[in-house]
């Protein structure tokens, strides 16, 4: 994957946190973009675990072992979800070839349990990261964020939340590559 830089974010595009960003919600994340519009953005990081599984947050949730990942600081108390593949259920918005967002929650866990949908093709995520009008923007202008158009949903499936950050850079090429290695307080360089 040679993930191209941009410099305005669009849905389905991914957000990489400089690497000395000390925002403790968001020191080397990767935030999947779900939505950009005039009225603001919303995103889910993407490599942020929870301590929760899924079926100590929803009563009746026979699922065990299914990992909760935080999606950021806002409302922590909504559940949001995304999975890779054929589309699984009405009202999920391809976010890039193959990668979905949202839909019908009872469904996608109806398909989880009957095997349909696999448990490592599908993250699931309390609260969100959100912005209001032009302040990802101006973050983005600070050189807060790094944009990538290029999504790999297999790395962010397969990844581990410690490493995604890194792997995504390291694949960017050229002075990502570099930033990938950078520690994270300059100090003990």
């Amino acid at each position: 994957m040679s993930g191209k830089k941009k410099n305005k974010p669009e849905s389905g595009n991914l957000l990489i946190s400089e690497p000395f960003l000390q925002d403790e919600n968001f020191v080397r994340s990767v935030v999947l973009i779900c939505e950009h519009n005039e009225n603001g953005s919303f995103g889910l990081v993407l490599n942020k675990l929870s301590i929760l599984k899924l079926n100590e947050l929803i009563e009746d949730v026979s699922i065990t072992e299914c990992e909760v990942y935080v999606g950021g600081p806002v409302e922590q108390n909504t559940l949001h979800f995304i999975y890779f593949g054929e589309k699984q259920t009405e009202n999920s918005i391809e976010l890039a070839k193959g990668l979905w967002w949202g839909g019908n929650f009872e469904e996608i866990l109806e398909k989880i349990s009957l095997g349909i949908l696999k448990r490592d093709l599908i993250r699931f995520f309390i609260g969100y990261s959100g912005w209001a009008i032009g302040q990802l923007d101006a973050e983005i202008e600070e050189k807060t964020w790094i944009i990538s158009d290029n999504i790999d949903s297999e790395n962010i499936f397969t990844a581990s939340p410690e490493e995604l950050w890194k792997i995504i850079l390291k694949s960017m090429g050229g002075e990502y590559q570099m930033m990938a290695n950078y520690p994270i307080d300059p100090r003990l360089n």
